[in-house]
């Protein structure tokens, strides 16, 4: 994402206008855009004209407009982002009042400013998003005999590219013939697939992962072709090549793949496996039940508010999707808390992804959890403002 104009004021007011490059920039777009805010993007609507004649004429127009947000879909297979809403300034083409859904494109710039002011969390997605160090963590190819799925890890989630299927006869009779070719076609398509999809200038690991030894013939297989073909650049990636095993080709293997020590200790610079590893470590100290580790929304905001989340080992873990509410208020909830904790307590704050398999088990865990720089006893036992009979807390129920 590239920031084409920032003008926030003190106050929160103001407006940014960003240009899209990549698909991933339409993740961040989802995360920032929420109702009642102005959006203006190009539309392509058709614009119908009547001649004195009588006879009309139609055609297709990208014209800028300007929505009062009130909804956002985002499919994250296309990595398309379509915001619906009623039009906010009256143009030649378009009435105010009307509801129009605009497609964010790529390569189009769009300017947003925020219904309730522009708070520390939209900040910092606006930063994170026009970070240019963010781009692909790692590659992966989750594969078995005939199928394979090709994902990206990016800072923010796991991305399946490409999914390759190619029919592979059976051994038989002890004929392998026949199953070879259909081998040596399998890993030539998924190799083309696969330069179409890396850039091979970068110096980024590719996680190679499958049951038996599919994996490691499969990389067997590229450095052969490189240097067959004298591809220097395929031939340079070698190093990066990492085979693991994984228990299908099936995308939702990689979750274990990347829970694997080898795994983690090559992505360790990476986002996912800082995250990754304080999961790990938020779920040993609940293991230990010392009074550490404390979840949900409740457990959280009193053990901030008795400075417990604070400079010294204090860490909040907050899923993305908790600042995706339609409710404003619930919103400005978790945002008090994540300033708190940052600006007043001295604490560190993660916003987990979503799409993320750290932010997946935070979900799990109602979204939010802390790891505390003192012990705290029962918090799940006081009565707050908040929270009924028929809460579940921390794995049990409240009674």
């Amino acid at each position: 994402m590239r920031l084409i104009k920032q003008n926030i004021n003190r106050d929160g007011s103001g407006s940014v206008t960003l240009y899209p490059e990549d698909p991933e920039d339409m993740w961040y777009a989802y995360n920032l855009i929420r109702p009642n805010d102005l959006l203006r993007a190009s539309a392509l609507r058709r614009i119908t004209t009547e001649s004195s004649t009588g006879s009309t004429s139609s055609v297709r127009l990208h014209i800028p407009l300007l929505i009062r947000v009130r909804s956002t879909s985002y499919d994250a297979q296309a990595s398309q982002l379509h915001v619906s809403g009623q039009i906010a300034e009256e143009t030649q083409y378009a009435k105010t009042g009307q509801y129009h859904t605009l497609d964010l494109e790529l390569q189009r710039n769009f300017s947003l400013e925020k219904g309730e002011g522009w708070d520390s969390v939209s900040k910092e997605v606006v930063r994170e998003a026009c970070d240019v160090k963010r781009g692909a963590g790692a590659w992966a190819v989750v594969m078995q005999e005939g199928l394979a799925n090709v994902a990206v890890l990016t800072g923010e989630r796991t991305v399946l590219r490409q999914r390759v299927e190619v029919a592979v006869p059976r051994k038989r009779g002890g004929k392998e013939g026949g199953h070879d070719k259909g081998m040596e076609k399998f890993f030539q398509t998924l190799l083309d697939t696969l330069l179409r999809q890396i850039d091979l200038s970068e110096s980024i690991p590719i996680l190679l992962a499958s049951p038996g030894f599919t994996a490691a013939a499969f990389q067997k297989f590229i450095i052969d072709t490189a240097i067959r073909t004298g591809n220097k650049p395929l031939k340079a990636q070698k190093s990066n090549f990492l085979v693991v095993h994984s228990s299908s080709g099936h995308l939702h293997a990689l979750n274990e793949v990347l829970q694997s020590p080898e795994v983690l200790a090559r992505l360790k610079d990476t986002r996912y496996s800082r995250e990754t590893k304080l999961m790990d470590d938020f779920m040993t100290l609940l293991r230990k039940d010392d009074g550490r580790a404390w979840y949900g929304p409740k457990e959280v905001e009193q053990a901030v508010e008795k400075g417990a989340v604070g400079r010294g080992g204090g860490v909040l873990l907050i899923s993305n999707a908790l600042f995706r509410s339609q409710d404003v208020d619930v919103r400005r909830r978790w945002v008090r808390l994540v300033d708190k904790v940052r600006d007043v307590e001295g604490g560190e704050v993660r916003v987990l992804s979503s799409e993320h398999e750290s932010g997946k088990r935070l979900e799990g865990l109602g979204g939010i959890a802390a790891i505390l720089t003192f012990p705290l006893e029962d918090l799940d036992n006081e009565q707050g403002d908040e929270g009924g009979p028929d809460d579940i807390r921390n794995g049990e129920r409240s009674t």
